[in-house]
């Protein structure tokens, strides 16, 4: 798949709109990490520099009430954006109406205009066709570049493209193709790790990929309903009880290509732990809860991603956010991050914030932006943002 990008455009002196994901964290106000502010600039320093006129749109947080609005204004992300780069930037406290029109009326070549939040539109995550419209009457192109919003028939995301010329900005042509890799045509071995902790969030992916990967691994907390699967003891162990016959599914399907822990650190309490051990897989005691893949399983995963040539990630192995139970997380990243010529990749989410958090970020091929977009896109399903876009 090879779409339309932003350097098959022409865009001095055009109005670009560009769809960005500043859906950044932020507390009391203040941004507590700028790393999706960051990786948008390669797009809009590139249509700043090329003399287009810039217009922004992203979502903050969720919007349901008046207090949503004030705690997710858009103007925080505005200064931060400033401080990042050199064009003039404008914050427009609209989403339509004559303000914003007049500000992009007078906008000049290589300025910076960022309008309020999308969510203060009720119709932008009904993908509302008159809001779409009215968004793309304001300029001449399109740039779908907030990979982690692409999954989503939004206004903002499918409605504006349907109207005018679209392309893809390079943090999505990178995702599109570095994912798109591994899902079409990946070196081999191909291994996937998947992890997290509900099977019912990754049905889709754990299906596509016993389908398409060597080998898939599976920790975090979902393990648990495949060990009831197979006949297991878990105590009080994370389980979905709905999901225990699809495990068996993909127990079967999945014969000599599924790896599951075999032992796990489990704790007689979640929040103050008075006793924590290891046990074999399948053999928690009542009154205890698996937490954390055991020093068996590192070394068994350990030894089945030797020699990979692709991997996916998606999920901590275990509670990685409290230190006793972070080790099997921290011992996969330090695995991928020690492969020899292997495109390694994270999908987003949990496993993103861990890598970042425990010092491998920059040891990985990949981390994408997306963790929703990322497993639909390796479930092989149609994400709508990018399917809206032209193919060269």
């Amino acid at each position: 798949m090879s779409k339309v990008t932003v350097k098959d455009m022409d865009v001095k002196g055009k109005h670009v709109i560009v769809r960005v994901d500043f859906n950044v964290p932020h507390k009391n106000g203040v941004i507590t990490d700028d790393n999706r502010v960051r990786a948008a600039l390669p797009t809009i320093n590139y249509l700043t520099e090329h003399g287009a006129k810039v217009i922004l749109l992203s979502h903050l947080g969720k919007v349901k009430t008046e207090e949503d609005k004030v705690k997710n204004d858009m103007s925080i992300v505005a200064d931060c954006l400033a401080a990042l780069q050199s064009a003039p930037v404008k914050f427009v406290n609209a989403t339509r109406g004559p303000e914003l029109e007049e500000a992009v009326k007078n906008e000049k070549e290589g300025e910076i205009i960022l309008m309020q939040n999308t969510r203060y539109e009720p119709g932008e995550s009904k993908n509302d066709p008159e809001l779409g419209k009215y968004w793309a009457s304001l300029a001449d192109l399109f740039v779908e570049d907030a990979f982690g919003s692409v999954h989503r028939a939004h206004a903002s995301t499918v409605g504006i493209p349907s109207n005018i010329p679209g392309c893809v900005g390079f943090l999505v042509e990178k995702e599109v193709e570095v994912l798109g890799g591994a899902l079409n045509d990946p070196k081999r071995p191909f291994v996937a790790i998947l992890g997290g902790a509900k099977v019912s969030d990754k049905i889709g992916v754990i299906e596509n990929l016993l389908k398409i990967a060597d080998k898939v691994l599976i920790g975090g907390g979902m393990a648990y309903t495949f060990s009831v699967a197979k006949g297991g003891k878990i105590g009080t162990s994370l389980l979905e009880e709905d999901k225990v016959d699809l495990a068996k599914e993909f127990l079967a399907k999945g014969e000599g290509k599924l790896f599951l822990p075999v032992d796990t650190v489990v704790a007689n309490d979640f929040d103050n732990p008075t006793d924590t051990k290891v046990v074999e897989a399948g053999e928690i005691p009542d009154g205890y809860m698996g937490l954390d893949i055991g020093p068996k399983t590192i070394e068994l995963f350990r030894n089945e991603l030797a020699g990979a040539k692709t991997v996916f990630w998606n999920g901590p192995m275990g509670v990685f956010e409290k230190p006793e139970f972070a080790v099997g997380t921290e011992e996969v990243c330090k695995t991928l991050a020690g492969l020899e010529d292997a495109t390694t990749i994270i999908g987003g989410g949990d496993s993103a914030s861990a890598a970042k958090n425990l010092g491998f970020a920059d040891k990985f091929s990949h981390i994408s932006t997306g963790g929703g977009a990322s497993l639909e896109y390796m479930e092989g399903k149609e994400l709508p943002g990018v399917a809206i876009i032209p193919e060269k």
